[in-house]
């Protein structure tokens, strides 16, 4: 069974590792509910019962699906979601965190997960139409009133961070950070364990360039997420398999998987870290939990980062749209 860690110093314990729900209904490939709700069972069983999904996955979707998947075993989970986009047929066209907009997603979200609470509630983007004072609030008062337990935000800058955890303690912050994406190391890591705050990395397998499995950004069917990532594409892609090069060899050393590498590195950076590795399938959960026993050295650590530094990395994060939404 998997351990567990503390997210932020409000309370909020979940295990080691987590799941990230989000390509079990889009981005990744093709949908497989099946086997989607299996590994949602299957991390139950091995004591890895954190689940992360967003009312904008699908959308709804994925909400949906980890509602039925967890029907009848919702005390043994830890829910995590996210608000802050306006959907409009059946996509998001901006953001939107009013006060009352947050209300009615907060409602329809837990109506979707078949719960009469939500463990820890992110805002998903930084809405930059409406102070962060009054996202927070707002959030109290759902805290108050028994629907979310605790709060989040995700992908926030230093500024909206600080403030909004004046308002109301904020529990975690959702980025991406992983061996390929280093860019919260020099101001974000500090201010969060300033503020007794838990990171939440997302994508910490480096959208697969960390397993070896990466593909360049053509070979991806439409809709992949990846088809417009700017690091799948043309002397990118190849400059950051060489880069991603090392992860590997170290793996074969070891005699494990360049991904139980790369996840053992982020649970050895502190133990206010949690990441969120994606799956739906059932192998590959078990094999990323492996993670969580597996010992690194500190020369392994430090080789793993002289190897990757945040500028070995080609290519922006996401295209110049999305690049937009980050509040830094």
């Amino acid at each position: 069974m998997l351990s567990t860690r503390k997210l932020g110093s409000q309370g909020l314990e979940v295990s080691v590792l987590g799941l990230g729900c989000m390509g079990m209904s889009q981005s990744y490939g093709v949908p497989d509910e099946r086997e989607s709700v299996a590994t949602v069972h299957r991390a139950l069983e091995l004591g890895c019962t954190f689940f992360d999904t967003a009312e904008v996955y699908g959308p709804f979707l994925n909400e949906e699906l980890l509602g039925r998947a967890l029907r009848g075993r919702r005390a043994q989970a830890v829910l995590a979601t996210k608000f802050g986009f306006r959907i409009e047929g059946g996509k998001p066209v901006g953001t939107d965190s009013r006060p009352p907009h947050i209300r009615e997603a907060v409602e329809a979200s837990l109506r979707r997960l078949g719960t009469g609470y939500i463990d820890l509630l992110y805002q998903h983007r930084v809405d930059r139409d409406v102070p962060i004072e009054e996202v927070a609030g707002t959030v109290g008062d759902l805290v108050r009133a028994g629907k979310v337990r605790y709060f989040g935000l995700s992908e926030a800058g230093e500024n909206t961070i600080r403030r909004a955890h004046a308002v109301h303690p904020v529990s975690a912050l959702q980025s991406e950070y992983s061996l390929w994406e280093r860019n919260l190391e020099a101001r974000i890591l500090p201010l969060l364990r300033g503020l007794g705050i838990g990171l939440v990395p997302f994508a910490p397998l480096g959208r697969g360039f960390l397993t070896g499995t990466a593909q360049r950004a053509e070979d991806y069917p439409a809709g992949d997420f990846r088809r417009e990532d700017p690091r799948f594409q043309g002397q990118n892609f190849d400059a950051n398999l060489r880069a991603a090069a090392m992860v590997r060899e170290l793996a074969t050393n070891r005699g494990v998987t360049p991904g139980q590498i790369a996840l053992a590195w982020l649970l050895h950076k502190g133990e206010d870290i949690v990441p969120i590795p994606g799956t739906k399938r059932r192998r590959y959960l078990e094999e990323n939990l492996i993670a969580a026993s597996l010992p690194l050295s500190a020369a392994e650590i430090r080789e793993l980062d002289d190897a990757l530094p945040p500028e070995a990395v080609a290519g922006a994060r996401y295209n110049p749209q999305l690049m937009t939404s980050v509040d830094r």
